[in-house]
Parts: structure tokens; C-alpha cells; sequence
């Protein structure tokens, strides 16, 4: 008999999409429908995500992409995440008595990255117009969709706060000065306004398709949204989460000079599967590292509801990321060693520092020319940064606070065998003030910078901040899986134990979406105010009493999560045969695969 799951594990040929929202899901699979291939469907759905889901992503925030065409084969890396501007040096921040860069607030943007990487997408790959696959966007930013309670609860929470500080905001979220009421009809006329004005530039181009794209691009990096922005930000100064009110250093000749790109993702083979990430400007290697890691140990030997595995991959995981934070960043900027953190021998020395109690050290290995990034690690995670317990607008789960920011996902695969994986996020209406008349709100990813010289992580012009943004592709004899979720720091763990409990342990898509969750807060936080918590995990109630005591016993500080609260996968899987499965968490009960 098939074990019970919260939702059905979809199954079909023509297509599916999966994503943290149903209206989402269910826009994708329209285009679909309608004839679009995958990448029409993953922009339509894109766009529509930075709609109904505005606490978690925007228009002016960050995409980081892996997609396989079908026509030619291979794997890709969509690269939208944008660089930090021309005047984001060092020096300027100091001099605003800054130790962090704020989570929130002007100070805290980076070029705009998630319009232009969708837009390249869709040129380049998509096969529908500008207006068909924005009009979905369009639509709901007009005439309104039913808001999700936690939007209008994160509305509500920041509404006397908009109102003091943040007027633009207040006009866009609380029109009539009034916060809407969870399920409400809520509008976005501005938003609406933009991406239609932004098709209608692109018809009125007079070109083919690949030429209204191109100029919607234009339009927005060059023409009227980049004037908006610049002209907002000449006098602009607007308080923020360091208490202080700041101006940016973004100018209109930083958005003019920067567009998406494509690059090659990194590897790592597995247990036959060959696992695809983005390169070391996102976190997405400490994946590949875990795995490389894990290898050193016999997993499917292990209960995967279990003391000893859950044990045993938060320790691989804090030796993981304990290499992020010493020796990622763009590899455009810095010497990033790769190839040593990812080689067998290597990693066959890390695993064998796992023993079977838990570690309260930051460990980072030393590698040869790099030891000055493995000591300044281990002293900025021990560091007081002097911020008192503030309101931070960081991704992160809901049981901590709805107030914060978080990330969306989707998963996109058609009947040809196209896919997609994108982990859209920031510009989130709690990061900035909305630019007035453009419906949204600029991002805050430079909070991940350092305002210290030498470092892969050191703010400089042009350098892209080492994001947390990290959607997942894997592939075994034909077989393809697309997978990816929300939350920060733990993006990584969470998409690490649903695919070992997948490779491992036969726990099908849904299956491993449904089952209980944990992970690492032991390492420094990529967010406001950076936080290292050693030794301490969080854990969904679930695993029962015993397996939570004896972690406790080997030394890790437990939390336990209420169920259901932690991790929001999405996935989907073509196989060899061109059947298609798809998955989505039961977690916020808003996520949902669609298919057939």
C-alpha cells in the first residue's frame, strides 16, 4: 500500500510546474498549455511570483537560474544576479560609522538583477511574445489577486513604520492608509502600469520578438524605469535598519552598464548522479561540498529519520559552510579554490574530522595561499558586532518572524524536455522603500559584502555579493531533476537532506517534501546583523522525543521547530522515458505542483 503524502505526487508527459505559489503553478502550466515551452512558462511564472509573493521577491531583486535545453543539450547557469555599483567602496560605508552593511534601506542595493535575467531567458530561449508571457503579471497586478495572509500580516506588522519612514511604501501597501485584510483583493496599479508601458515600448519597437525584448530590456535599464530609479535616488535618504537614514550609491550609469548573462554551472558526480549548481558567487558549491563530504560515509545504511544521520550530515554541513565563508565569492574578483574544495582528497581529510560528537568550532579548512581567509573567518564568526536585537529584514522562516524577507522557487520541465530551476528573490517589499511610480522596491543584497579589505567577500565595485540564491539540477542516465527552496541559509541543507533521503533511501519527490526537516545555525549568517549561533540546529518536532535527546547528548543545542514549519521544497523529475513527475511542500500551505 502507498504510504500516505499531503499531496499527490503529479505524474504526466505533457508538462508540470511547481512553485511557492499555487496562482504561480498554475500560470506556468497555462503557458504550457498554450504552447510555450518551459522557459516561457518559468518567466511567465517568474513574474507573477514577484506579484503574489512581494514579501519574498521583486521586480528590481536578484534570479539565479540552472536550465537544460533541450535543442542543444546542455546545462546552464542564468546568471542575473547584479554587481554592487560603482561608489559601493569600502571607504564610503566607513565613513558612514558603519561596521555592517544594513539589511535594509538604500545603502544595502546592488544593480537589479531578476527583470533582466528573465527577460534574456525568454529572448533567447522562450518561443511566445513579451505580451503573452507578461500578461499573466499584468493581469494580477491590475486587477488584483486574493493576498496571502502572511503578506498581509507582513503588511500589517510594518505598516506604522511605512507610514513614519517609508511613505512610497505606505501609498503601495496601505492604500487609503489602511493595511489589507488577509484573502483580500489586493492591487498593484503602479507594478501593472511598468510591465505594461515596458510592453508596449517593446511593441512599438516595431521588431520581431527578440527585438520587443530587447527593447523592454532597454527600457528598463536605459530608459523609463532606470529614470525613475535614478531620479528617486539623487535625494533620497531613508532610515533603515542600522538606525540611521542613508543614501544609496546606485546611479543611473550603474544600471545602464550591467545585463544578465550565462555561465557554466559547477559539478560534483554522486552516487552515479552528476549535480549542478551555480559557480562560487552563490552558495550553491556547499552543496557539491556536503556531498563530497558525505561520500566518506554510508548514508543508506543510516535511518534517514534517524540521530545518526541527522547527526552526521549537520556536521558535514558545518564543515561545508565553514569553507563558504572563508573562500567563496566572484570568482570574476578573487581566486576562488574550487577544484581543491571539491577534490576527493580533500574532503576525505574534512570528513574525517566528524566524530560522534558535535563540533563547536568554526572549521575551515587551511589551504595553502589562502590561511589569511581561514583566520579572518574564525574571528569574524567570534566577532560582536555591537547590533542589538533589531528587526532585520533577512530570509528566513516564518516561526521566526513575518516581518522578514524570504525567496521563492519554481521548477519548470515540458514535453520536449526543457527545465528549469530558479530561485528568484529581494526586492522584497520589506528591503527598501518603492520607488515611487515603478510599484516596487529596490533590493538589499549587499548586506552580504564585508567592509573588509582581502577578503573573496569585500565590497567592491563590480563584485556580485556571494548570495545564498541556489537552485539545484541533476541528471543520471537520462533521468533529469530540477529542485530547489526558500530560506537563506538553509536553502542548501534543506535541498541536501530532501535528495540524500531520494538517492539514499527510495523516498519518492513528495514523499521527501513531506518528511521532517532540520538545520545548522552554527555558522555565520549571510544576513543583518551575520550571526554565528555554534552548535546550535533547529529541528521539526516530528523526529520524536528520543532522536532529539540523543542529539542533545552528542552536544548539538537543539531547537525544536513546531511541524511543518521548516523548508519549502519544490521539485520536478523528467525520466528517461520522457514520463514527468513533480512535487511541492505542504509547508505554508501555499505551494503547489501542477501537471499532466
Amino acid at each position: 500500500m502507498q504510504g500516505f503524502t499531503t499531496r499527490p505526487e503529479i505524474r504526466g508527459s505533457f508538462g508540470v510546474a511547481t512553485s511557492t505559489h499555487w496562482i504561480a503553478s498554475a500560470v506556468g502550466f497555462g503557458i504550457l498549455e498554450r504552447g510555450g515551452n518551459a522557459f516561457d512558462a518559468a518567466v511567465a511564472a517568474g513574474l507573477v511570483l514577484q506579484v503574489v509573493e512581494p514579501h519574498l521577491n521583486g521586480p528590481a531583486g536578484d534570479l539565479p537560474a540552472i536550465f537544460h535545453s533541450a535543442q542543444s543539450g546542455k546545462t546552464t547557469v542564468l546568471a542575473a544576479q547584479g554587481p554592487a555599483p560603482a561608489g559601493a567602496t569600502i571607504d564610503h560605508y566607513r565613513a558612514q560609522g558603519l561596521e555592517l552593511i544594513p539589511g535594509s534601506g538604500l545603502l544595502a542595493t546592488v544593480i537589479p538583477g531578476a527583470f533582466d535575467g528573465w527577460m534574456l531567458m525568454l529572448r533567447d530561449h522562450g518561443t511566445l511574445s513579451l505580451a503573452q508571457v507578461m500578461e499573466p503579471a499584468i493581469s494580477y497586478a491590475r486587477d488584483g489577486h486574493p493576498v496571502l495572509p502572511r503578506v498581509a500580516h507582513t503588511i500589517a506588522g510594518l505598516a506604522d513604520y511605512f507610514a513614519a519612514e517609508w511613505p512610497s511604501s505606505a501609498a503601495t501597501w496601505c492604500p487609503g492608509g489602511v493595511a489589507p485584510a488577509p484573502n483580500e483583493n489586493f492591487k498593484n496599479p503602479d507594478l501593472a502600469r511598468t510591465y505594461q508601458r515596458l510592453v508596449d515600448l517593446g511593441e512599438a519597437s516595431g521588431g520581431d520578438r527578440v527585438a520587443q525584448i530587447d527593447a523592454a530590456r532597454s527600457a528598463w535599464a536605459e530608459g523609463f524605469v532606470a529614470e525613475a530609479i535614478a531620479q528617486y535616488l539623487k535625494t533620497a535618504k531613508v532610515h533603515d535598519v542600522s538606525e540611521q537614514k542613508n543614501s544609496a550609491v546606485l546611479t543611473a550609469a550603474d544600471l545602464a552598464q550591467w545585463r544578465a548573462q550565462y555561465e557554466e554551472t559547477l559539478s560534483y558526480e554522486y552516487h552515479g548522479w552528476t549535480v549542478h549548481k551555480t559557480q562560487a558567487w552563490s552558495q550553491g558549491p556547499v552543496l557539491l561540498q556536503s556531498l563530497a563530504i558525505l561520500n566518506h560515509f554510508d548514508l543508506a545504511a543510516m535511518d534517514p529519520f534517524g540521530a545518526e544521520f541527522t547527526h552526521t550530515v549537520i556536521e558535514a554541513m558545518k564543515l561545508a559552510y565553514a569553507d563558504r565563508e572563508a573562500y567563496y565569492g566572484d570568482p570574476d574578483h578573487s581566486a576562488v579554490p574550487m577544484d581543491v574544495l571539491l577534490s576527493d582528497e580533500y574532503n576525505a581529510a574534512r570528513a574525517a574530522l566528524i566524530t560522534d560528537q558535535a563540533s563547536l568550532q568554526q572549521r575551515p579548512g587551511r589551504l595553502p595561499g589562502f590561511e589569511r581567509q581561514a583566520d579572518a573567518y574564525i574571528a569574524r564568526a567570534a566577532r560582536d558586532f555591537g547590533v542589538a536585537e533589531a528587526a532585520p529584514q533577512e530570509p528566513t522562516m516564518a516561526h521566526l518572524t513575518e516581518k522578514r524577507g524570504d525567496t521563492v522557487h519554481l521548477d519548470v520541465i515540458d514535453r520536449w524536455g526543457n527545465m528549469v530551476s530558479a530561485t528568484p528573490s529581494g526586492g522584497w517589499l520589506q528591503s527598501s522603500p518603492v520607488v515611487p511610480g515603478l510599484g516596487f522596491a529596490l533590493n538589499s543584497r549587499a548586506q552580504m559584502f564585508w567592509l573588509e579589505q582581502g577578503l573573496p567577500t569585500s565590497l567592491a565595485p563590480g563584485r556580485r555579493p556571494r548570495t545564498t540564491l541556489t537552485p539545484s539540477l541533476a541528471e543520471k542516465d537520462g533521468t533529469r531533476l530540477v529542485f530547489g527552496t526558500p530560506g537563506g541559509d538553509q536553502q542548501d541543507q534543506w535541498q541536501l537532506i530532501w535528495f540524500l533521503r531520494f538517492v539514499h533511501h527510495g523516498l519518492d519527490l513528495q514523499a521527501g517534501m513531506d518528511a521532517p526537516l532540520f538545520h545548522s545555525m552554527h555558522f555565520q549568517g549571510s544576513f543583518y546583523p551575520r550571526a554565528a549561533l555554534p552548535g546550535e540546529m533547529m529541528i521539526e518536532a516530528a523526529f520524536g522525543e528520543a532522536v532529539i535527546a540523543d542529539l542533545r547528548q552528542r552536544g548539538h543545542m537543539v531547537t525544536v521547530a513546531e511541524d511543518w514549519t521548516v523548508g519549502r521544497l519544490t521539485a520536478a523529475l523528467r525520466h528517461a522515458d520522457g514520463s514527468l513527475q513533480a512535487a511541492a511542500t505542504p509547508r505554508l500551505m501555499q505551494a503547489y505542483a501542477v501537471g499532466r
